[in-house]
């Protein structure tokens, strides 16, 4: 209706439109004043918070934390363990838990804090918590306490020097009286990481880091265009394959070194199912058994040139070893033999060998004579040979064995014979009677 709109009527001076609606910004507002409100400190907490937030004697992230203890502690008993969790002491000094553990440590040194080691958190074996307390200097200046006892007065000592003198009248200003803080020994925390998982934002040599320095196997890698960092990468690709990128380059150096492109070479041998590490211990085990042989057969050289131009004789007292002059050669003489044998072959390994077994002995003129005696002994034992009779004929010389050429036609005929029986030819009964002829003449002429 026409008559009921404000343009018609003429209702806007009358009824005025209401103002615009900011009722939920005032709400937030006061909303934010009556939560500010119930957060009001006591006056002693309020003051102990200020003291520390002013305290000169300390960085700014030190007076941050020793502000939140001043509002967590409780002010009836200062010096009671403070139940705080880390999270709520950050939250209230705004540190992260790096910065939060260097203010610790600033506190702790100026003597403003006491941290209690951790304990074992009952038979499970695990760490409990770590409390933090305040000490008689903290509580003074934070003014939780008014003064000092007399027998606490006497026990009181100056300072500690870190403090210099504008700081100790700074000290003086805020408690209104010179304070002598006592000085506390505190023993060196029983462990180094802290509880939790954040361990290893404390300590980063605990964090798995790269090494500075290559091995020095390796850093010939850096003459073939290897990078540092890339060597460490191909570390731990080898440790993938279950390789040492040490024995594949040890292995495939002469390779390597020759190739055109070393790193895809290195790449594809770590992806190869080849074991290196078997074949770089091969060669280590036949280097040290060559180095052994070698060092075996300089000691067997040394031992035969101080044995050069010496007599032995075994412990039987059977045979007589002379070695020459030149120590080249040995001469062996057996008692059942007439003659010596010279020996010039692989002679001193054995003889050495017969040597460190005490088997030979170095020969005393008494050994050698009775050797000698030996000798004669068993060759006057031994029969005297008898000559082998030479066939003779009936006049009483001796028949020669000659060929004939009757024996000469024979015998060809019998090669031939044989050559066609190898090659297949059959004989007829002439050939093979004259092949019985042939047999039986050269049985008869011997």
């Amino acid at each position: 209706m026409l008559i009921a709109q404000l343009s018609v009527a003429g209702e806007g001076d009358l009824y005025p439109l209401p103002p615009t609606d900011d009722s939920a910004d005032i709400d937030q507002t006061a909303l934010d004043e009556f939560l500010a409100g119930q957060s009001n400190l006591p006056w002693v907490v309020f003051r102990a918070a200020h003291r520390a937030a002013n305290f000169p004697a300390l960085p700014a992230r030190a007076r941050a934390v020793l502000a939140a203890l001043a509002r967590t502690v409780d002010a009836n008993r200062p010096y009671a363990a403070i139940f705080a969790r880390r999270e709520l002491l950050t939250g209230r000094a705004m540190q992260s838990m790096r910065t939060f553990y260097r203010s610790l440590d600033d506190l702790e040194a100026a003597g403003l804090i006491e941290r209690v080691p951790q304990k074992r958190f009952g038979t499970a074996g695990l760490f409990g918590r770590a409390y933090l307390h305040l000490t008689e200097k903290s509580a003074l200046v934070l003014g939780y306490v008014s003064q000092l006892s007399d027998a606490q007065r006497s026990e009181t000592q100056s300072l500690p020097r870190k403090l210099s003198a504008p700081q100790c009248d700074d000290l003086a200003s805020l408690d209104g009286e010179t304070l002598n803080a006592p000085r506390h020994s505190f023993n060196p925390p029983c462990v180094t990481v802290a509880d939790g998982a954040i361990y290893k934002d404390l300590l980063p040599k605990n964090q798995k880091r790269q090494p500075g320095e290559l091995p020095a196997d390796l850093q010939r890698l850096l003459s073939l265009g290897f990078r540092q960092f890339l060597i460490f990468k191909l570390m731990r690709e080898a440790k993938v394959q279950a390789k040492l990128l040490s024995d594949v380059v040890e292995a495939t150096w002469e390779h390597l070194r020759n190739a055109k492109r070393p790193i895809s070479y290195l790449r594809a041998l770590l992806r190869s199912p080849v074991d290196f590490g078997h074949q770089i211990r091969a060669k280590r085990l036949a280097a040290e058994r060559l180095a052994d042989e070698n060092a075996q057969a300089a000691n067997i050289d040394a031992i035969v040139r101080q044995c050069a131009g010496h007599v032995f004789i075994d412990t039987a007292n059977t045979r007589l070893i002379t070695v020459s002059s030149t120590a080249d050669s040995v001469t062996v003489h057996d008692y059942r033999e007439a003659r010596p044998r010279v020996s010039t072959g692989q002679w001193a390994v054995a003889f050495v060998a017969a040597l460190s077994a005490r088997e030979v002995v170095r020969a005393t003129p008494e050994k050698v004579t009775s050797f000698r005696l030996k000798c004669d002994d068993n060759r006057v034992g031994q029969p005297t040979p008898t000559p082998t009779p030479t066939p003779t004929s009936s006049v009483g010389h001796a028949v020669p064995r000659a060929r004939t050429s009757t024996i000469d036609d024979r015998l060809s005929e019998m090669k031939k014979m044989l050559r066609a029986a190898c090659a297949g030819v059959s004989l007829d009964n002439r050939d093979t009677r004259f092949a019985e002829s042939a047999a039986q003449a050269l049985k008869v002429n011997g």
